[in-house]
């Protein structure tokens, strides 16, 4: 009798023991008594064995109401609502009684995922059959009510019930956390306080969980005094939640102190918060730091330690830690899980253009594809300018009739407006407009940019007015579509109007309306609008808006002014920042400020070939052949070779490309005709002159510049 008594006495019994107790009942000849039984059947459940347990289940020759919940706990706990469901219409068709256990089992299944209407129907049951005053039965209905979501029925429940405790409390406040309803789950949490009644650590941790702003912080504070006051600091689900709290309200000091406190109850979650924590505040170094212990620690990492810092591992200075980090995942065999080949991918993405290859390899190689696979395939490629493999996954994603949300949508915009695909672009409306996704940000950013990209300023504009238009998205695309199409004043326009709207600016919103002052030679306005972003706005600039400011400066010719701007930056100016200067000292032909700005961006990127090539231009132009000669040398002991620009036109539903200085396409000698009677006619112009560039250096790809009464615009 032993082994029935340790069956019964464990909370979680190991298959031997079970089997061993079934085998002792048989020899005993206790097989046929049901309380013998319910116990051989509930242990077999909890070791999954849900077969075995039915077998003894069906030889039963008398079953009361235990021996039922406890096969409906088993298929609840097990994930498969619907056999519990069929069991509990099994039970009710041959009489048998429920009791509170019963209707607590089915409504934990249904909070599970078994769906509101099952919901509904047990609540029918429960209050024809009497339990709508039992404790047990009300909880489990408050709590299903409030895991489907109807948080307000929840809360109808709470009040009609007559004997509350702990755990009512907690269904409800978890519900209104799900729901974000911050004010009614901390006054639910003062009530629970006057009436005494006792919190515990699912009381604290839907809390917390709240707590994701840096003007939380003193209250994150008060909560974790009383969660210390009552013992609670090292229960798992209350401490990882005060980590991420921590954090979230910009406090990773604190976070780490109380993760440092907690040695000995760590989990593996734990660790993953202080991993995360270190994360999302760009601290990587601290975040590498807290992996490598725990790989020493030999703990049992899973997808969201793989997957967190792998997602951290981008850029070329870190492009070998994120190979190893392959490599260590490839060795334990974690290459199979989505959550873990879908941050591989991002991170190969974001590495440089020549890893596109080996995201792509592993995108096929992924067995079980989910959204954020293809979302995030699908805007790498868009991005890296990879634009022909975009549109190709995207219509294996459309012909396999797959959910395309707006994400896709967006991508493979970027990709049409890319290749100038304006039919392909127009069809693909089509398919967002038919999925209602049209009104989307997102997506209408994206049709805006595609519509203004291939010249169609009128479509940009009904996109736009199709648009939401409550965030800063959809109205920073419409300035820029304007701006580049030499509408500046229109662009500003609506940057007044979005003021007057208030709407929420943000520092793109600076750089499409700088941009919008440098394309029409607004230079005080445009330098006004710098000074103004934090002073009126509370918006520090960024290096985009230098970048821009910069460049408006330039493009006046106003170089000097331009150079001291970059020395009154807050920060060191990237490579985007000495570039824009560089094309402003090729169009006023300032050598000696070029060279300059040349050996910035050589130390900063040696491999890029637009320093060289613009370098080596202007002393071409000024005839200074050696320095010339100088500059093609270096090019070539670097390895740079020149990256020759392209350009697509979609003319009567064929794609036309053209690359810089290009003689390949069919029609090359008229289209060079009509570019000599193009530029004969602009030179006989009375209000405009053009750069003095021989024909045959002009890039297709890129186009060039006229300079008239109304300012700089691109002809070509």
């Amino acid at each position: 009798m032993r082994t029935l008594h340790l069956l019964t006495e464990t909370a979680l019994p190991t298959l031997a023991k079970a089997a061993a107790a079934h085998c002792q009942a048989i020899k005993l000849s206790l097989i046929t008594d049901t309380y013998t039984s319910n116990n051989l059947i509930n242990g077999y459940t909890k070791c999954k064995e849900l077969n075995t347990a039915l077998k003894v289940f069906d030889e039963m020759t008398h079953r009361d109401t235990a021996s039922w919940n406890t096969i409906i706990t088993g298929y609840v706990n097990s994930g498969n609502f619907f056999s519990a469901l069929e069991v509990l219409k099994s039970m009710k068709r041959f009489g048998f009684l429920f009791d509170g256990y019963t209707f607590g089992s089915m409504l934990k299944g249904i909070g599970m995922g078994g769906g509101l209407m099952y919901g509904q129907q047990v609540h029918t049951d429960v209050v024809k059959m009497g339990f709508d005053d039992n404790v047990y039965a009300a909880s489990a209905l408050l709590d299903m009510y409030a895991k489907c979501g109807v948080v307000e029925d929840a809360n109808k429940v709470f009040k009609y019930m007559q004997g509350r405790n702990t755990v009512s409390w907690n269904a409800l406040i978890a519900g209104y956390a799900e729901k974000g309803d911050f004010k009614r789950c901390i006054d639910l949490f003062s009530c629970m306080e006057m009436e005494s009644v006792r919190v515990d650590d699912a009381t604290f941790a839907p809390l917390l969980t709240l707590l994701d702003d840096v003007e939380l912080y003193e209250l994150t504070r008060q909560l974790h005094g009383k969660i210390m006051k009552r013992g609670l600091e090292h229960e798992n689900t209350v401490l990882n939640a005060t980590i991420t709290a921590y954090a979230e309200c910009a406090c990773i000091e604190d976070a780490k102190r109380v993760f440092d406190t907690a040695e000995g109850y760590r989990d593996l979650v734990t660790w993953n918060s202080m991993l995360a924590a270190y994360l999302e505040h760009n601290l990587e170094e601290c975040g590498f730091d807290i992996f490598l212990e725990m790989v020493r620690l030999r703990l049992d990492l899973d997808a969201y330690s793989y997957s967190s810092i792998i997602s951290a591992s981008f850029g070329d200075a870190q492009q070998n830690l994120g190979k190893s980090l392959h490599c260590l995942v490839i060795k334990r065999g974690l290459e199979v899980l989505t959550q873990v080949s879908n941050a591989l991918i991002s991170m190969y993405l974001k590495f440089n253009r020549r890893s596109v290859e080996d995201a792509l390899k592993i995108f096929e190689n992924v067995d079980v594809k989910d959204h954020v696979s293809w979302n995030t395939i699908l805007t790498g490629l868009s991005q890296n300018g990879h634009s022909e493999n975009a549109l190709r996954l995207f219509r294996q994603m459309h012909h396999n009739y797959l959910t395309i949300d707006q994400y896709a949508f967006a991508a493979v915009l970027r990709s049409c407006s890319d290749l100038a695909t304006l039919q392909l672009g127009q069809q693909i409306h089509v398919l967002v407009v038919k999925s209602g996704l049209k009104g989307n940000e997102y997506v209408a950013s994206a049709l805006i940019f595609m519509y203004s990209k291939c010249g169609i300023i009128e479509d940009a504009w009904n996109s736009f007015d199709a648009s939401y238009k409550d965030s800063s998205v959809t109205w920073n695309s419409i300035m820029f579509a304007y701006a580049q199409h030499g509408q500046g004043k229109v662009a500003l326009d609506l940057f007044y109007l979005m003021r007057e709207r208030h709407v929420k600016l943000d520092h793109i919103t600076f750089v499409a309306a700088l941009t919008a002052c440098s394309h029409i030679g607004l230079v005080k306005e445009g330098l006004d609008f710098l000074k103004s972003m934090e002073t009126e706005y509370g918006i520090p600039p960024r290096m985009e808006n230098y970048a821009c400011a910069i460049d408006l400066l330039g493009r006046a010719g106003r170089l000097m002014e331009a150079k001291e701007l970059i020395d009154e930056m807050p920060f060191e100016p990237d490579v985007m920042v000495w570039k824009t200067l560089l094309g402003a000292c090729r169009a006023c032909g300032d050598i000696q400020l070029a060279t300059h700005v040349a050996s910035h961006l050589l130390e900063l990127d040696p491999g890029d070939h637009c320093t060289y090539v613009l370098l080596s231009d202007m002393y071409g132009h000024l005839k200074r052949w050696d320095e010339k000669a100088s500059v093609k040398s270096l090019m070539r002991d670097k390895g740079v070779k020149k990256v020759p620009g392209w350009s697509w036109i979609e003319l009567q539903k064929d794609v036309h490309a053209f690359n810089a200085d290009d003689h390949s396409h069919p029609n090359c000698r008229e289209i060079y005709q009509a570019l000599r009677d193009l530029t004969s006619e602009i030179k006989n112009s009375e209000n405009a002159f053009i750069l003095d560039v021989p024909l045959d250096d002009l890039d297709l790809a890129h186009g060039y510049w006229v300079v008239g009464d109304d300012g700089i615009q691109t002809v070509i």
